[in-house]
């Protein structure tokens, strides 16, 4: 029988004393010490934004704390009790949270790659000699009601866990060991579950939306009732390019004469409704594309041509965009969550000295994609969603972000200053993150 223990309750200036000294370690200097706090009650207590990277904390109790922003990296929360507490946008890569409890939790936009979330018991030695299994009113590897949503749980092993009517909403699951988990209800919308083992989930009654399940392990997996409209499997998920009535580079080339010549010589190309998975697109001239509602996840589109394209409500996750010119085009709708935008020129397309076409973004996903360096001015981004979105060094010059979600992005408060709407107000939107040179003084 499991024996309850009591734990030593720590003041919030004794915690902000021993974080103090481990972010000392962390940076080698005099005086530091590695926090081990194992077997502590830190409920309702804060570690915003700390480094407690490689921290100790074996069996302790985070009920209700605030550990936003966190960095866990490497961290011990083996058989720890995180029930309601607050993990938003922390980083927890390799972290060991074997047995933890995480039911209802909030771990939206946390990286936990490679990270261990198995099952796990504490126990502890007797004068005999003998092992006997402790617990602090837990139950081990529970996260039922817990918010993932775009989380990076990539590599991470979650075999045998309960998570039951949690939301994994686009989050990154590739690679991630799923084996016998307890995944009834659980809403996996838009989820990245690229080669991940599901041998003998139980899946059922589980919201699967738009996931994708290429190259993911599904043997004995129980999916009754599952929904899986508009998944992406490794079958086809649109008309292949064998459809097209010459080779894929030969169409390309008939277009790019078309463009050139004003339609005189060549053909448009409408890609419209094509599955493009596996194609190399680098460089392309797609200038005036047609390829609405089109499919291209991982597509390499670095440095491609794509002015003035109609690309609404087409599908570039984890698609290479970088230094892509994409000047007026219109993505209205489009799928570009971990895209990689760096350096890309979605500004707007001057036609003549009165005339010029917008890059139309409105309702767009582009959570946690990266616009670092990106040319956003003027661009459209009225109801997108750029949650942990990267647009360091972007330039946001009269860029529309009505309605927009901002939770977790990160770009400056100069940034902010120079767009043309945040929602008709003057203050930050929640979630908003500063980087240091831009937090006032």
């Amino acid at each position: 029988m499991a024996e309850r223990r009591t734990l030593v309750r720590l003041t919030q200036e004794q915690l902000d004393m021993v974080v103090k000294r481990h972010e000392m370690f962390r940076n080698a200097r005099v005086g530091g010490a590695r926090a081990v706090l194992a077997g502590f009650d830190l409920c309702g207590l804060t570690m915003e934004g700390r480094d407690l990277s490689h921290a100790d904390f074996t069996g302790s109790l985070f009920r209700g704390a605030n550990l936003k922003g966190a960095v866990l990296d490497c961290a011990v929360l083996f058989a720890c009790d995180l029930r309601l507490a607050n993990l938003e946008g922390a980083s927890l890569i390799k972290a060991d949270l074997r047995g933890a409890v995480l039911r209802g939790a909030n771990l939206s936009g946390a990286n936990l790659f490679d990270c261990d979330l198995r099952d796990g018991s504490l126990a502890q030695k007797q004068q005999d000699g003998t092992l006997k299994v402790v617990q602090v009113d837990t139950n081990p590897s529970d996260m039922e009601g817990a918010n993932l949503s775009n989380a990076n749980l990539s590599n991470a092993k979650m075999s045998g866990s309960v998570a039951m009517h949690t939301d994994f909403t686009d989050a990154v699951m590739k690679g991630t060991k799923l084996v016998r988990a307890n995944l009834r209800n659980a809403t996996l919308n838009g989820a990245i579950l690229e080669g991940a083992d599901l041998s003998g989930a139980d899946v059922r009654g589980a919201s699967l939306r738009g996931a994708v399940l290429t190259g993911a392990t599904m043997t004995m997996t129980e999916l009754g009732g599952a929904d899986l409209s508009g998944a992406m499997t490794d079958s086809s998920s649109g008309k292949t390019v064998d459809s097209l009535e010459a080779p894929l580079e030969e169409m390309i080339r008939r277009h790019g004469l078309w463009v050139g010549t004003a339609g005189q010589q060549g053909a448009a190309l409408d890609l419209s409704g094509f599955d493009l998975r596996g194609q190399s697109l680098s460089r392309a001239l797609l200038t005036r594309l047609v390829a609405c509602n089109a499919v291209f996840y991982g597509v390499d589109l670095s440095g491609a041509h794509i002015q003035v394209a109609q690309l609404q409500e087409s599908d570039f996750r984890t698609a290479n965009l970088a230094g892509a010119d994409l000047r007026g085009t219109n993505l209205r709708g489009a799928k570009l969550n971990n895209a990689d935008l760096k350096g890309a020129n979605l500004g707007a397309l001057q036609i003549d000295d009165t005339r010029q076409v917008r890059c139309d973004l409105t309702g767009a996903r582009l959570r946690y994609a990266d616009l670092s360096g990106a040319k956003l001015r003027k661009v459209n981004l009225v109801g997108a969603d750029l949650s942990f979105a990267n647009l360091l060094q972007a330039d946001l010059r009269e860029a529309d972000l009505s309605r927009a979600i901002l939770a977790g992005t990160r770009l400056t408060r100069d940034q902010l200053a120079t767009v043309a709407a945040v929602d008709g107000t003057t203050g930050l939107p929640p979630g908003f993150v500063l980087t240091p040179q831009a937090t006032p003084q």
